[in-house]
């Protein structure tokens, strides 16, 4: 009898489908899971953009936020009109995928030292008060899930990199997914990901292979050992 693994929830938010390092990452991590019985569950939130939040979000926040932590099904029960219910249909799916997700993988590029908007809007939907606290116990929901960011630079931004200070992607990342409750989260980067088109990289090619095997290594290591 084959076992199913639980889900792995693998978000992509790269604009660009075809030379992308942080989806070719991703895809390597995914196809190692799924060779090893798991299944994904993909979403890419470039190709199909999450809506930004609009104001009947934040009134239903505030109102939930009130109340303390509830359940999603106490919280639909406090939508008063439309545009809640709006916000709430385009917003409840998403938090489901997490919280139904044995792990998570995000593809992260970097853009102008942060994250896409794209994947932050993403953040910003499934971020609805109390979504991820058990409102029974009070206990943090992605605290047993393991989340690994794969993330692309295109220059050097690591520890003791003269850009280190322009650095906030992994450090945004690392912030939020603490404060969420997320307590397993690795990060792999691959740094020097436009030498050969960035002329100021040149010379730097031997940086950008070494972090290249380093980050596809690292990939496959971890798909194996959170599976």
């Amino acid at each position: 009898m084959t076992v199913m693994l639980a889900p792995l929830l693998h978000v992509d938010s790269s604009a660009d489908r075809e030379a992308s390092v942080s989806r070719q990452l991703g895809r390597l991590f995914a196809d190692e899971w799924r060779g090893g019985g798991g299944t994904v569950r993909y979403r890419d939130v470039s190709a199909e953009p999450v809506p930004p939040l609009r104001e009947a979000y934040a009134r239903l926040g505030r109102r939930v936020e009130r109340k303390g932590v509830l359940s999603l099904d106490d919280i639909a029960a406090l939508v008063e009109d439309a545009d809640e219910q709006r916000e709430w249909d385009l917003t409840l799916p998403l938090i489901t995928e997490v919280r139904e997700a044995r792990a998570v993988l995000l593809g992260v590029p970097m853009y102008n030292f942060g994250v896409p908007a794209t994947f932050k809007a993403w953040i910003d939907r499934i971020s609805f008060p109390g979504a991820f606290v058990d409102p029974v116990t009070g206990r943090k929901l992605l605290a047993d899930k393991d989340f690994v960011v794969v993330n692309a630079r295109g220059g050097g931004y690591g520890p003791g990199a003269p850009r280190e200070k322009f650095e906030f992607q992994e450090s945004y990342l690392r912030a939020y997914l603490s404060d969420k409750g997320a307590d397993r989260v690795t990060f792999v980067s691959q740094e020097f990901t436009r030498v050969g088109d960035v002329p100021a990289l040149d010379g730097l090619e031997d940086l950008a292979a070494a972090s290249r095997a380093t980050a596809r290594s690292r990939v496959l290591e971890l798909a194996r050992a959170i599976r």
